[in-house]
């Protein structure tokens, strides 16, 4: 504010009156201002209030989905740790399977040597028998005789057993191996055959640590060397024929083992 010119009797009154009105216009502007500058920072402290809740409600669902995804991790491993015990008693079960069925099977074939050595020794002990038997069937039937020595040889089948060439097997093949310690040697030839594609797959005889396998391959397969590759027996070949190998397992054992 400038100076006031002194009158005789003091200030002028125009020009106090002017100044009190500039300084009245600029006091109202001034609160006019801050009024409204008090009323954007209201709005940015409402502004802000707001964002700060959602970045606390931000927060929480983070945490809650943190929660649940440590809660679905533990028990997506415990899942893991039960399939894992399932498969590995599923696969026990399936092993003491083959194992229980492998040695029905054999006591089945001792049974049924059993029988047929009980068959042969009847049959030794009563010839005379079995010949009159015989005689009186030729003679109840004369023209039976004539019929099958007539008759043609049945047809080869179509899926008979076969090789192909350079080793492979298709169709009916029957595999010799021996010997073998025990069962569990059997049972681990005979998975290896079954990872061959194989199909019917049998033991027709288990005779002194000697087996016979017979089964059916749908395609051609280079057995000798699918077998090596498979089994876990070290084995050597003692005869090769159009329907079937012979495989004589090489002895690492000593004679104690083997005969347990």
């Amino acid at each position: 504010m400038g100076r006031f010119k002194r009158s005789l009797i003091g200030y002028r009154r125009p020009e106090v009156d002017g100044a009190v009105d500039a300084r009245d216009t600029e006091i109202i502007t001034l609160q006019a201002r801050v009024a409204g500058q008090q009323e954007q920072l209201a709005a940015q402290e409402r502004e802000t209030a707001s964002l700060a809740g959602m970045v606390i409600e931000r927060e929480r669902e983070i945490r809650i989905l943190g929660e649940r995804l440590r809660e679905a991790n533990e028990c997506h491993d415990r899942s893991i740790a039960s399939l894992d015990a399932i498969t590995a008693r599923l696969e026990e079960m399936q092993a003491q399977a083959r194992g229980q069925a492998t040695r029905i099977r054999m006591k089945a074939l001792s049974e049924a040597v059993e029988v047929s050595r009980r068959v042969q020794a009847l049959t030794d002990a009563y010839p005379l028998a079995s010949d009159e038997e015989g005689e009186a069937t030729v003679q109840a039937t004369p023209d039976a005789a004539p019929e099958q020595a007539s008759a043609p040889a049945p047809p080869a089948s179509e899926n008979g057993a076969g090789e192909v060439s350079n080793g492979l097997y298709e169709g009916d093949v029957r595999l010799e191996i021996g010997p073998l310690g025990d069962f569990s040697q059997l049972v681990g030839f005979e998975d290896a055959v079954g990872r061959l594609g194989a199909s019917a797959i049998s033991i027709e005889r288990f005779s002194e640590g000697r087996a016979t396998l017979s089964m059916h391959l749908d395609q051609p397969v280079e057995l000798l060397r699918e077998l090596e590759g498979l089994s876990d027996l070290e084995f050597k070949v003692r005869h090769i024929a159009p329907d079937g190998l012979v495989l004589d397992v090489e002895d690492e054992q000593d004679p104690e083992q083997r005969a347990a």
